[in-house]
């Protein structure tokens, strides 16, 4: 597979000691809130400024709950399919939120800043080899590793306050500090997105997302499925380039499939390059 050999497979990535700089990113920008922007409606369907709030304390919680504290995490009825998952998660993320209107901006700020250190040093106590308590349902994977489920835990938590930012009108997080590691998990759903997707081995698809926090990676059939490697492919089967901007909000859900098709450049087969439009980052 002579594509293969001049690619470097991704590999773990430690995003860890980001989570304290993220939060005081987040603190800052809410002590500056006035009142009526935390009502501000947000790209996340249905919820405002403090409803996401309200979600990370929620997050937060849960996970210092169920793994520093050893809380039985067992959902109250089965989950025997992602949509299953979904639906449970939904229904979580609701319940809390309703009752967190109930609870005053600085009373949630406050929360949130005496929560979330105790969060880090838990998540720095954590071996990034060992086997995570969740699996990455987004990337096909039913036991994932430490790293990988801290990975996406950073990542949706830089996209809540990226929603935040835009609803708001404060600048996004768009560096690449904190959004190359966000657009790097991220694309570690195109195995599992392309994973239907018929091809011989040895057929690569090249992806480059432009900006400062972007980068070049593709994606490669091998014996026995898709693979994704850092790195340039030589000669590409398919072609796909998007912004940085868009790539985010592509994975995030965030673009209709129909501007999504008018923001990404596909060339070559377009067979081979369209199923990008369809990965997705977060269970959804």
């Amino acid at each position: 597979m002579p594509e293969k050999s001049t690619l470097t497979p991704v590999g773990p990535v430690n995003l860890v000691p980001l989570f304290p700089g993220l939060h005081r990113e987040l603190m800052t920008l809410l002590r500056g809130l006035e009142p009526a922007d935390w009502l501000k409606p947000t790209a996340c369907a249905l919820w405002s400024v403090k409803d996401i709030v309200a979600h990370l304390l929620d997050t937060c919680l849960r996970r210092l709950s169920f793994g520093r504290d050893g809380l039985d995490p067992t959902p109250i009825r089965p989950i025997t399919s992602y949509a299953d998952l979904v639906a449970y998660l939904n229904q979580l993320n609701a319940e809390w939120v309703g009752a967190m209107r109930r609870v005053s901006a600085p009373t949630l700020m406050g929360l949130l800043d005496l929560a979330e250190p105790q969060l880090h040093a838990y998540l720095a106590s954590l071996d990034p080899d060992a086997p995570a308590s969740f699996g990455v349902a987004w990337a096909g994977e039913e036991r994932s590793l430490n790293w990988f489920d801290l990975g996406r835990e950073y990542t949706e938590r830089w996209l809540h306050q990226q929603q935040i930012r835009e609803a708001v009108g404060a600048p996004g997080l768009n560096g690449g500090r904190w959004l190359s590691p966000t657009l790097d998990i991220f694309v570690r759903a195109l195995p599992f997105t392309y994973a239907p997707v018929e091809a011989q081995p040895g057929t690569a698809v090249r992806l480059e997302i432009t900006g400062d926090a972007g980068g070049v990676w593709a994606l490669a059939r091998g014996p026995t499925g898709w693979e994704l490697f850092t790195g340039s492919a030589t000669s590409p089967f398919a072609d796909v380039t998007m912004g940085q901007d868009v790539a985010w909000k592509l994975f995030s859900k965030g673009l209709r499939p129909e501007r999504a098709s008018r923001e990404v450049r596909i060339e070559g087969d377009e067979r081979l390059g369209r199923p990008m439009l369809g990965a997705l980052g977060i269970v959804a």
